[in-house]
Parts: structure tokens; C-alpha cells; sequence
């Protein structure tokens, strides 16, 4: 009997083992899933950077009255610090430099005048201990985790680990994916002129692509099958031996044709889940074999199969690599629609934002589960859960970005 979409990610999610973790030179760590936190080496800033380019001094003696004082020296960013004498002295410093020992603040240019060596005040500025600077250690100290485990690298990541000399990072090892399409309609992309009862293969390269795009596979491998039994078990035993996971597309519903669910079992996969309470996606099926391979099958209509990945292949990979897996927004419809007492439905949808901030979905419906060119222009679909009435326009609901 059909399970629940939240049964169904759960059953997934449990059987999900992480992958190893590997070094990774930081110049290729982008997008990649960190395994090992990323801790500061030092305070952060490592000393009191001045923020403004201008005048450091003691802010004692601007609050005794001083408003002139003598310039001792320039100092750029990148040298040592210079050292103030006198409460009547200062440095001419620029952005990003070490504040000078014994100052305390910085006067920026804009407050002030100069002649030759001397420094005027000009402006009723208010100068304090730390004016214009950036305190050590103000954005976290030495030993402080900055980045954890299990995120998702991105430039800020990168940056931090850059600042903290994080030259190889520890993340987990991407999975080796074989794709496999089944059907005899199936053509090659690149046939020219398909016969009247056949189609080219789209399935593939669009898993293929969201796979690489997501950065969650090392590398996607193409498979094409004839819906032949004792073929697709002697391709299948060799790919399943091989491969990290295994994405099949078709032949899982219960067609005379539909192979692929005997197959598996004749190979040894345990069987988790046959069949989901939703539309489009019901015939989806998941097993593992004995060696925790993952075999996701999805149905051959390409909305049903993109859908199926998104749901539950995305979090299924991102445990995997060692991340928590991406969940959904929640955003109210922007009309209403009707309702099914017993499937959970997928429905595409645009979302959009307003000038006042609020985000809507507008379902854009498919016209049957086969037609992805509807797709283009979506963000996404909506998870409406079984229910007696139909949906009403502003009805908040769990939206699935295809791209997460």
C-alpha cells in the first residue's frame, strides 16, 4: 500500500549512510559539504584594525580639550605599529592598519585640517576609546568554531577558511551516480528525426544535470536500457556493483514491461518502498542493496521523475555527503485550487515577491505528468496534503525549490 511523502522521506533518510571524508585543497572546496569544522587559529581580527583613513590618537587628550596635535609618521596597513609619546601626538594611518600603540581612536580626514606636520580637529566630533576601530578579537576569539560540520561551502565559507589558514579542508567524499533509462521508445538526443512512436531520452541528462549543477555527485554516468529482462539484470548487477548510487528512470510502475522492481529483487535489493500516496510520483521505489548502495527508481513521466528527485534523492544525497537535508519553504498559493482526499499532489509552481516583501506561489499546472516543458519558468513545486475541501487562495503550504 502507497506510504505518506513524510513516510517516505523518513524511510529514505534512515537507510542514507554518509560517505567518507576527504582533503580537499580549498581552491576546489566550493559547493563542497564540510566534514571538519573550521576553527579560528587566531582572535579575529588578530589586532585593532583601524576602519577609517585619518588620525590616530588618544582620546583622553581630545577629551582634555586638545584639538591640535603633532604627526609623528604615516603608517600604512601591512606595517608595525608605530608608537605614540605624548598626548599631543598622533599617526596619520590608513584603513585596515594596525592601530599605533598608545592611541586609542581615529579622527577620519573629513573632521579635520592639516599644516605641514600639524593636525587641527576642525569638526564637533565626539571621540571615544575604540572611535573607528576594530576591536581585536571583536568578531570571535581564537578557538571559536566559525564554520560547522556539515555546511554547505559557499565564497563565505571560503573567506573564513582562507582567514583562519585553512589551506585543505576535510569534506565528504561526492558519490559516483549511474542514471539509467529504461524503455524501448527511448532515441538518443542526438537522433535526428525520431520515428512517430518514439521519443529521445530527456530523463537523463535533466537528472545528470541536477546532480552536477547541485555539486552532490563526483561524477553522473549515462545508461540506456532496452525493456528487456534479462538485459537490464545484467546491466543492473554490473552497475549497482559499481556505483555509488543508482538513479533509475521508468519501468517501475506495473506494466507488462515494467521490469525494473523484479529485477531488483532478483539482485538482491531490499525493497524499502514501492509506491508513494502522490501525484505525480505514486509508482516511486527505493531500496538498498547489501553493501548500502541506494537504488532510487523513479517513474518514467519526466514531471514524476523530477519530482521524486527533488523530494527525496536531494535529501537523500545531502546525508550522504554529510549535511542536513534541505527542507522546504512554506508560501501561501496565490489561488486557490481544488483538492484530493487521498494523494498528497505536487503541483509546479512560480513563486514571486511583492513590492511589500510577500512571497506567493502560483501554481502552474502540467498538463499531464509528461509534459516538462511546462516546467520551464518554475522555482519549484507545492506539497498540498490529502483533504476533503478544496484549497483556498492564501492557504500556506511547503514549496520545494527545484535548485536546492
Amino acid at each position: 500500500m502507497p506510504i505518506s511523502p513524510v513516510d517516505a522521506e523518513r524511510i529514505v533518510l534512515e537507510a542514507m549512510l554518509p560517505l567518507a571524508a576527504e582533503a580537499c585543497p580549498l581552491a576546489e572546496a566550493h559547493g563542497r559539504i564540510l566534514r571538519a569544522p573550521i576553527v579560528a587559529d587566531r582572535d579575529l581580527p588578530p589586532f585593532d584594525r583601524v576602519t577609517m583613513d585619518g588620525y590616530a590618537l588618544r582620546s583622553a587628550a581630545w577629551a582634555a580639550g586638545t584639538r591640535q596635535f603633532r604627526i609623528i609618521g604615516t603608517q600604512a596597513a601591512g606595517v608595525e605599529p608605530l608608537i605614540l609619546g605624548a598626548d599631543d601626538e598622533c599617526v596619520e594611518i590608513m584603513t585596515g592598519a594596525v592601530l599605533p600603540i598608545g592611541a586609542d581612536c581615529v579622527v577620519p580626514y573629513e573632521e579635520t585640517s592639516r599644516e605641514g606636520t600639524l593636525m587641527t580637529i576642525t569638526s564637533n566630533v565626539r571621540l571615544g576609546p575604540g572611535h573607528s576601530v576594530h576591536a581585536r578579537g571583536s568578531d570571535c576569539a581564537k578557538g571559536t568554531v566559525i564554520v560547522p560540520a556539515g555546511t554547505r561551502l559557499t565564497g563565505r565559507e571560503i573567506a573564513v577558511a582562507a582567514a583562519c589558514g585553512e589551506a585543505t579542508l576535510r569534506v565528504g567524499e561526492r558519490p559516483a551516480v549511474a542514471v539509467v533509462a529504461t524503455g524501448d521508445e527511448l532515441v538518443a538526443v542526438d537522433v535526428s528525426a525520431p520515428a512517430p512512436h518514439q521519443i529521445r531520452q530527456s530523463n537523463g541528462p535533466a537528472l545528470r544535470a541536477a546532480l552536477l549543477a547541485g555539486g552532490r555527485a563526483v561524477r553522473v554516468e549515462l545508461f540506456h536500457l532496452r525493456d528487456n529482462r534479462a538485459g537490464i539484470e545484467a546491466a543492473l548487477r554490473q552497475i549497482v556493483a559499481e556505483f555509488d548510487v543508482v538513479l533509475l528512470t521508468g519501468g517501475v510502475s506495473k506494466g507488462k514491461f515494467d521490469f525494473v522492481p523484479a529485477v531488483l529483487a532478483a539482485l538482491g535489493v531490499e525493497k524499502k518502498i514501492a509506491g508513494v500516496a502522490q501525484r505525480p510520483g505514486k509508482p516511486f521505489w527505493f531500496g538498498v542493496t547489501s553493501r548500502h548502495t541506494p537504488v532510487f527508481a523513479l517513474p518514467g513521466n519526466p514531471v514524476s521523475g523530477l519530482v521524486c528527485y527533488r523530494r527525496y534523492v536531494v535529501p537523500a544525497l545531502d546525508k550522504m555527503l554529510g549535511s542536513t537535508p534541505t527542507q522546504a519553504d512554506w508560501t501561501p498559493l496565490a489561488t486557490a485550487t481544488t483538492h484530493h482526499p487521498t494523494l498528497t499532489r505536487m503541483l509546479p509552481v512560480r513563486v514571486t515577491t511583492a513590492t511589500d516583501g510577500k512571497r506567493t506561489a502560483q501554481i502552474m499546472p502540467c498538463n499531464t505528468s509528461g509534459d516538462f516543458a511546462e516546467l520551464v519558468g518554475t522555482d519549484g513545486f507545492v506539497e498540498l496534503p490529502p483533504c476533503p475541501l478544496d484549497i483556498p487562495t492564501g492557504t500556506v503550504v511547503r514549496h520545494w525549490a527545484w535548485d536546492n
